[in-house]
């Protein structure tokens, strides 16, 4: 069972030096490391390099987490795919667990895990609606991303099936995955955190984009469009365009604007014809 771990990474040397030894802290390692820096101007490189001279060092100019990603899928070999975001860390046993886990489900081809969120250096109980579970999760994954690119471990077939992270989406990539998986597969749920999550920092993607539902929308108009839904799966992303829909227009009324206040309005329509 080989499995790669791939790492995108923007100007987070010290942040990335940090996921890397959590990498290399593996109670079974990883077969391949693949760190892919999307432009970074920082040390980046030169800390991979001096540090951990084992890993697969990818550069390319700056086009974003999905492209990075989908360098990494592109580039590795192994069976399993494995994300780390360069901010987050995974605790030793997360790879051996995982792998015990899916050998003996063997009819399972994506695994996640729960999480410690680490929120300004403090840790905090997610909230209800952030809860993780598995099974047959689509509906779930509906309202918000409800697995964390750094939990999981995909089988490659998968990417071949669904496709990769959708490079024109700025945000929100991960929520989009997670749909066109979960309409098609089980997930298995490790219910023991296997990775520390943290937040709070400047450089997060949900704090440069205002109305992130918009990501979200354009993700559920597209999976309403694939033809394996099923239809109680069709109805429930419908209802939840429209609901996401509602709460855009709300917002961008108190914004004054006028253009995406008529678009979003055009939008809701169409779905209750």
């Amino acid at each position: 069972m080989s499995v790669a771990v791939i790492i995108p990474s923007f100007n987070r040397c010290v942040l990335l030096k940090r996921a890397l030894v959590s990498v290399f802290k593996q109670d079974c390692p990883a077969d391949e490391v693949i760190v892919v820096d999307d432009g970074s101007t920082d040390d980046s490189a030169d800390m991979v390099k001096r540090c951990f001279p084992e890993v697969v060092y990818i550069y390319q100019d700056n086009c974003g987490v999905s492209s990075a990603r989908n360098k990494g899928i592109a580039k590795s070999r192994s069976d399993w795919i494995t994300f780390l975001d360069s901010d987050d860390e995974w605790l030793p046993e997360k790879l051996a667990v995982q792998r015990d886990y899916l050998s003996r489900n063997d009819d399972y081809r994506v695994c996640h895990t729960e999480e410690i969120w680490i929120r300004d250096g403090r840790r905090v109980n997610p909230m209800k609606k952030h809860a993780k579970i598995g099974g047959w999760i689509f509906q779930h994954c509906l309202p918000l991303c409800a697995m964390s690119p750094s939990s999981v471990m995909i089988h490659r077939q998968i990417f071949s099936e669904v496709g990769d992270f959708d490079e024109d989406l700025p945000a929100c990539e991960d929520y989009d995955l997670w749909l066109r998986i979960t309409a098609r597969y089980p997930v298995l749920f490790i219910t023991e955190p296997m990775i520390l999550k943290y937040g709070g920092h400047s450089d997060q993607l949900s704090r440069r984009f205002w109305g992130m539902d918009r990501f979200r929308i354009k993700a559920l108009e597209k999976i309403i469009a694939e033809p394996c839904l099923s239809e109680e799966n069709r109805s429930a992303a419908i209802a939840m365009l429209q609901e996401k829909a509602r709460v855009y227009i709300q917002g961008a009324q108190k914004r004054g604007k006028a253009d995406e206040v008529a678009q979003y309005q055009l939008l809701m329509n169409h779905y209750q014809a």
